[in-house]
């Protein structure tokens, strides 16, 4: 039985490399460290770094669930060669095959590894509005991903959209284990969604949640407010942030990103009031949380300008 098993896996190695668009084991880099973090479930908790060479822009958690009969990816990093990576974990713990890559949103840390994911039976799945933002989006992020990590890092990268598209909820069948989606109104984006696998009751939340790694504003301050309070009130045996450890309890986990949040709506409200300036408010808001996060000083400004847009029109 042993040899018909060994057999088998080498006739269907030596039958996916003959596929198009299949990356053979030889050529995949070295895998991503992954965490299982519940039966099947398994993250790479990335380094709150920026992109550079050294990362290939593989700085955005992932992670990859494993059912009965197929695998479903969540996320897949800022490039090719992340993706790449990714995939190379995958096969180094299950040869079944995947059928969904799920974009959890639009930010090129967390797609632009869809590249090594064009595989046969591989679909994308991602909320309804992303293909529209990635679109438009698309020639920024691969100037910026190129010039940040290298040519050779960035080889072959290129913007993939999804092609199954979520507007409220769906359902993903890997064989007896079902992943419920769920599409978020704005908040941390405009293209937020989650990933609950209900077997293990563990939630991935994409950059919905971030610890450690101050938080990115890019949809609306309020909004992201809303909706992790909607998230607050629901149960998870554990949560999976966007940037952060590999896996969290909740709603604990929360915490400190809702009082960051807060204290920036309120540091911007204040100063509006004041009829302070969008720079002042760029160089002080929120500047009470610096000693709490990492990569402060990278987002905190664009936080503070792109809150001060939002609320001087309330």
């Amino acid at each position: 039985m042993q040899r018909l098993v060994m057999l088998a896996r080498l006739w269907m190695t030596a039958c996916l490399v003959l596929l198009p668009g299949f990356v053979s084991a030889e050529t995949l880099p070295t895998p991503l460290p992954m965490t299982e973090i519940a039966e099947g479930v398994f993250v790479f908790a990335a380094p709150h770094e920026l992109a550079a060479p050294g990362n290939a822009d593989a700085i955005g958690n992932a992670g990859f669930v494993v059912g009965n009969e197929a695998v479903a990816v969540i996320d897949t990093g800022g490039s090719r060669q992340a993706g790449l990576a990714l995939l190379a974990a995958i096969r180094a713990r299950t040869d079944k095959p995947i059928r969904y890559v799920i974009d959890t949103h639009v930010h090129p840390d967390h797609l632009l590894g869809n590249t090594a994911f064009r595989l046969p039976g591989v679909t994308i799945v991602g909320h309804a509005n992303l293909p529209e933002a990635l679109s438009a989006r698309a020639g920024t992020y691969l100037s910026a991903t190129r010039r940040l990590i290298g040519e050779a890092a960035f080889a072959g990268t290129e913007a993939v959209a999804p092609t199954l598209l979520v507007k409220d909820r769906l359902d993903l069948d890997l064989g007896g284990r079902r992943l419920l989606l769920e599409a978020w109104p704005t908040a941390h984006t405009n293209t937020d969604l989650t990933v609950l696998d209900e077997k293990t009751n563990t939630w991935f939340l994409g950059d919905l949640l971030f610890a450690g790694h101050v938080p990115a504003l890019d949809g609306s301050l309020m909004g992201w407010i809303a909706v992790i309070d909607t998230l607050r009130s629901r149960p998870a045996a554990r949560v999976v942030p966007g940037h952060g450890p590999a896996a969290m309890p909740w709603p604990a986990a929360a915490d400190p990103m809702r009082r960051y949040l807060t204290r920036l709506r309120d540091d911007v409200r204040a100063m509006i009031a004041e009829g302070r300036t969008l720079r002042e408010a760029a160089e002080r808001a929120g500047q009470s949380e610096r000693d709490n996060w990492q990569l402060f000083d990278e987002f905190n400004p664009r936080n503070a300008t792109s809150a001060f847009h939002e609320l001087e029109w309330e």
